[in-house]
């Protein structure tokens, strides 16, 4: 079954291009032009595979539905932002989105993109870990794979991840105490390479420490390894 993709853009030029375009690529492709419209749909039709999400939109903007999505559901989400909006992309992934990616953009950029955070996603679905432990426990956290979630064994703050923070974190336990460099996390988190000079994974790096609680300074979980990459440096275990 082909993936369903849900567009949501108030421009319906690039909603009619996006649909026609991607309909030919095989995906199953839906399109609306506000948040209201994108409830409607999710409501009636359940989530789809992936959403591609406009920043400027009449009512609620992109950002507050990407923060509305997060609370109920981890669904890929690619932001389209300004060409010339730096803060849009930052923020967008502050707030859960999965990547981003600039207008003007080429279709076959676009497609490329989708590709990687679908097949993203594939990967993580595809962890053995995950697929056979009922809980991961880390440190002062335990992770419910299937619900992607997270909750401290202490005070039992939880927090929801999001598609990519799931990806980082799982292949964080898959190998602690293991250096991974930027590439093999972008491989990971958006099924590509990292670009020169990309800001998004540490975004996301600095977001999953957060909802660890943790310090990039003085950091317990996650340790920067100067000009090397990252490690997790607590132990993990499986219970199932």
């Amino acid at each position: 079954m082909s993936a369903k993709i849900l567009v949501v853009d108030d421009d319906q030029e690039i909603c009619e291009l996006l649909e026609e375009y991607l309909t030919k690529q095989g995906y199953q492709v839906s399109a609306v032009n506000d948040g209201e419209q994108m409830k409607a749909y999710i409501e009636q039709q359940g989530y789809p595979e992936l959403i591609l999400l406009d920043v400027m939109l009449p009512g609620d903007d992109g950002f507050a539905l990407c923060q509305q999505v997060r609370r109920y559901s981890s669904v890929p989400i690619i932001m389209l932002t300004a060409v010339s909006d730096d803060t849009d992309q930052i923020i967008g992934l502050e707030i859960g989105a999965d990547d981003y990616i600039a207008k003007p953009f080429n279709p076959r950029h676009l497609n490329a993109r989708i590709k990687a955070v679908l097949r993203r996603v594939k990967v993580a679905d595809d962890i053995p870990a995950s697929a056979n432990a009922k809980s991961i426990i880390f440190g002062d956290w335990q992770l419910d794979p299937l619900a992607h979630r997270i909750t401290h064994l202490e005070n039992h703050q939880t927090h929801d991840l999001s598609g990519s923070d799931f990806a980082l974190l799982m292949l964080f336990l898959k190998r602690p105490n293991e250096v991974l460099d930027r590439d093999t996390i972008s491989f990971a988190t958006r099924g590509r390479e990292a670009l020169p000079f990309e800001r998004g994974i540490d975004v996301q790096l600095s977001r999953l420490r957060q909802r660890l609680g943790d310090s990039a300074r003085f950091p317990h979980y996650i340790k920067t390894m100067r000009g090397n990459g990252y490690l997790l440096a607590v132990p993990v275990s499986y219970e199932n």
